[in-house]
C-alpha cells in the first residue's frame, strides 16, 4: 500500500466511525471555529481582493470557501484533495470553485501561480517522511514570490488515531526551509472543548494555558 492509499484508507474509516465528533452545534466545536477565524482575520490582514489561492487537502470545502467572506473572489479559488468522493462533496456545496482530484506530491499549476496556500490539517496526516517533503517542495514551488502559507496544524499526537502525527515548529521548518514561519499556539484540546457544553463560556481562560493548545497557527512567508 502507497502512503497515498494508507491516507485515503484512513480519512474513509476516520469519517465512517466520527459520529458528533465534529457536529457544529457543539458549542465547543463552535468556539474552536470561532477562535481560529479571528486568528485567520489577524494574520491576514488585509482583504483577499485580487489574491488567488490554493487549498492543499481541501476536504469538503469549507475552510476554502471561508476564504470569500475575507475578500476573495471564488474564481481565485482553487482546492485540491486526494479523495475523489471529498471533491465531489465539495463542488456541490461550492459549485463556484474549482475543485480538483489529486496528489499535492506532483500538483498541476505552473511555479509562482499562487499568493496564498492553505495547509490545514493536512501534514499530521501524511506518516512518511518523503512524501512530506515532496508535498512541502510542491507548495513552495508554486507560491509566489511574497506570498504566504497559511498554516493550521495539530502539535500533539493523538491518543485515539494512530493516523494523526504531530507537527512541531521544528518539523515545519524542516519542511519549508526557504520560508519564514511565524507560529503560534491556539486551539482547546478538542477532547477538552466538546465537553465544556454550558462551560463553554470558560473557553478563553482555558485556552490561555499554552500545554492545552493543541494546534499551531500561523504565516510561513516566501521572501
Amino acid at each position: 500500500m502507497t502512503e497515498a492509499d494508507r491516507i485515503a484508507r484512513a480519512y474513509q474509516d476516520l469519517e465512517a466511525r466520527a459520529g458528533s465528533r465534529w457536529d457544529t452545534a457543539n458549542p465547543g466545536n463552535q468556539a474552536i471555529l470561532g477562535e481560529r477565524t479571528r486568528w485567520m482575520r489577524r494574520l491576514l490582514g488585509p482583504p483577499l481582493t485580487g489574491k488567488r489561492i490554493l487549498e492543499v487537502g481541501s476536504g469538503a470545502g469549507g475552510t476554502l470557501a471561508s476564504m470569500v467572506e475575507l475578500g476573495a473572489s471564488p474564481a481565485d479559488l482553487v482546492g485540491v484533495d486526494l479523495l475523489p468522493g471529498r471533491v465531489e462533496v465539495a463542488r456541490k456545496a461550492h459549485p463556484s470553485i474549482r475543485f480538483d482530484v489529486g496528489n499535492a506530491e506532483r500538483l498541476d499549476f505552473a511555479d509562482a501561480s499562487f499568493d496564498l496556500l492553505l495547509a490545514f490539517t493536512i501534514f499530521s496526516s501524511i506518516l512518511d517522511p518523503s512524501m512530506q517533503r515532496n508535498v512541502a517542495a510542491e507548495m513552495t514551488r508554486v507560491l509566489k514570490p511574497g506570498g504566504a502559507v497559511l498554516w493550521y496544524d495539530v502539535r500533539y499526537d493523538s491518543n485515539s488515531n494512530p493516523n494523526v502525527k504531530a507537527v512541531p515548529a521544528r518539523r515545519i521548518r524542516q519542511l519549508f526551509p526557504s520560508l519564514k514561519a511565524d507560529l503560534y499556539s491556539v486551539t482547546l484540546l478538542p477532547p477538552v472543548a466538546r465537553r465544556l457544553g454550558p462551560l463553554t463560556g470558560l473557553y478563553p481562560a482555558l485556552a490561555s494555558f499554552p500545554p492545552l493548545r493543541s494546534h499551531l497557527i500561523g504565516l510561513l512567508k516566501k521572501p
